[in-house]
């Protein structure tokens, strides 16, 4: 019973981690392969393989919670269901922007996992994006961007989000929303709106990966061992409600420098 508890315990301080930086832009796979380091799960690889990925299903209920009334494209006036335009036309944005991810990880996601899964990856890429951000923030100002929310993002810009939320599938280190707020940057999304697209990509992204990784496991679960994951994705959705609040009332005042920093001492 003590070991199924101290199981439990390592379950939920790693959810812990995947809801602050599955938000925050420094990389919530490479915090996780550097957690690993330290906590080691008592389950077979294949579960554990698993459970690091479809625990951020929690921190996409966080998402579809807090941004319902912005996410959801229905409305009922008069007892009829009617459709809200702008938001149908955001989601259509949204699928433009998966879509490269999405291929790429269907096809090639086994090879990636093997070529690049591992620390000496994520050091490299943590580096590497810090400075990213600490040169794109040096000549980004916001009060200068064009685009002001979400919705004034176009189809050609959202695809090219998308490229560079395809750089974090492939490296993990990368961040899936570093990569993806500093290409909202550098064509001109201001912080605010970078950040809340970047949660509403989430979405899709990290349903589908979830999906493809129970997919590959059977659901041949033990009860232990979904009870475990079904209560990391608890811990992961009520942190990760949290971190976002925190991370759209720090952009309001503040750039993404100190993040940068954050990485690169990381």
């Amino acid at each position: 019973m003590e070991s199924v508890f101290i199981e439990f315990l390592k379950a939920a301080v790693l959810a812990i981690i995947e809801g602050i930086t599955e938000w925050l832009p420094i990389s919530s796979t490479g915090h996780m392969i550097l957690a690993q380091e330290f906590i080691h799960l008592n389950m077979s690889a294949q579960y554990k393989e698993m459970f690091f990925v479809v625990v951020q299903l929690g921190a996409i209920l966080a998402v579809a919670v807090l941004f319902f009334a912005r996410l959801n494209p229905f409305s009922i006036i008069d007892k009829k269901i009617s459709i809200k335009k702008e938001t149908l036309t955001l989601w259509f944005k949204i699928i433009a922007a998966c879509l490269p991810a999405a291929i790429c990880g269907l096809l090639w996601d086994d090879k990636f996992n093997e070529l690049f899964y591992n620390y000496q990856t994520v050091a490299i890429m943590l580096i590497l994006v810090g400075i990213a951000f600490i040169v794109v923030e040096s000549f980004v100002k916001d009060e200068n961007a064009k685009i002001k929310n979400v919705y004034q993002i176009t189809y050609k810009i959202a695809f090219i989000i998308g490229l560079f939320q395809l750089v974090s599938a492939i490296f993990p280190g990368t961040s899936r929303s570093g990569a993806t707020i500093i290409g909202a940057l550098i064509f001109g999304v201001c912080r605010t709106a970078a950040t809340e697209f970047t949660f509403f990509l989430a979405v899709p992204v990290m349903f589908g990966a979830s999906a493809l990784k129970l997919f590959k496991f059977g659901l041949n679960f033990t009860g232990v061992e979904l009870s475990m994951l079904l209560f990391s994705m608890a811990c992961a959705f009520i942190i990760s409600a949290l971190t976002m609040n925190f991370l759209l009332s720090y952009v309001k005042k503040h750039d993404f420098k100190f993040f940068g920093y954050y990485r690169i001492v990381l």
